[in-house]
């Protein structure tokens, strides 16, 4: 019994010291390309700290993103083969009340006739698959404020309709949603007025992760000199945690 649970002890704290090594190459892979110091990058052999950075800024968030989704679920002990980030673009079906509402009779003959080609084309920025299963979809972005957030609702609402028990999320480097989103200490955000105004006319429990501290200045890009922001390892542990969490019901 004792040998058994020494063994057991020591392959957790390798996965530990493991993940810690990735979350560690994000960081610094962050760090370098928002820092703009960027060709040193280019000859990493790290897969998470070059990866990102060669992905360029456009898909920083994205990347970062798709790193800690194998972090979680390595950490949760799931194997690689059960998990997918392929992007696979979604057909949304019309919505029957909506035929059935038509007034012209001519019409809703017409587009019931034609039914297969009555679909909308949807996909958001990671799609997370367990067993070919979709459980997640993420929205990235350097920054959210609440225009930008009626549309994710919107594209995170017709997914719903497919997929009905779809984990949604929204990971923000930067928060422009007012309100506590950017404060990343507190073990409760309590959120902003506008944001969960937004959000009550909506039936999404979105997952909100702010990687950097404070609010985004307009006038202040982080990855201009005197502006940059750190993102620290304790905010992508916390971010983990969150993903974590989510996947865990899958294994």
């Amino acid at each position: 019994m004792k040998i058994k649970k020494h063994t057991k002890k020591k392959k957790g704290k390798k996965k530990m010291e493991y993940a810690n090594e990735e979350i560690n190459s994000l960081v610094a892979a962050y760090n370098l390309l928002v820092g703009g110091i960027d060709n040193r990058a280019h000859e990493s052999e790290d897969r998470a700290y070059g990866g990102i950075v060669r992905a360029g800024k456009g898909l920083l968030v994205e990347s970062i993103a798709k790193n800690m989704i194998e972090i979680a679920w390595k950490r949760l002990g799931g194997t690689s083969r059960r998990l997918s980030l392929n992007k696979i673009t979604v057909k949304i079906p019309i919505n029957p009340e909506y035929i059935n509402s038509l007034k012209s009779e001519e019409v809703k003959k017409y587009i019931k006739e034609n039914i297969r080609n009555y679909y909308y084309t949807l996909k958001t920025d990671v799609h997370v698959y367990v067993d070919e299963k979709f459980v997640m979809g993420i929205e990235c972005k350097a920054y959210t404020e609440n225009a930008m957030l009626k549309r994710i609702l919107v594209d995170f609402t017709l997914f719903k309709k497919k997929f009905p028990k779809l984990n949604c999320v929204l990971l923000q480097l930067e928060s422009q949603l007012g309100g506590d989103f950017s404060v990343l200490n507190k073990p409760i955000s309590f959120g902003s007025p506008s944001t969960h105004t937004l959000l009550s006319y909506f039936d999404i429990d979105l997952n909100i992760i702010t990687l950097l501290e404070g609010e985004r200045k307009v006038d202040k890009p982080i990855h201009k000199s005197g502006h940059f922001k750190e993102l620290k390892t304790n905010n992508i542990k916390k971010a983990i945690d969150v993903l974590s969490n989510l996947l865990k019901p899958y294994l």
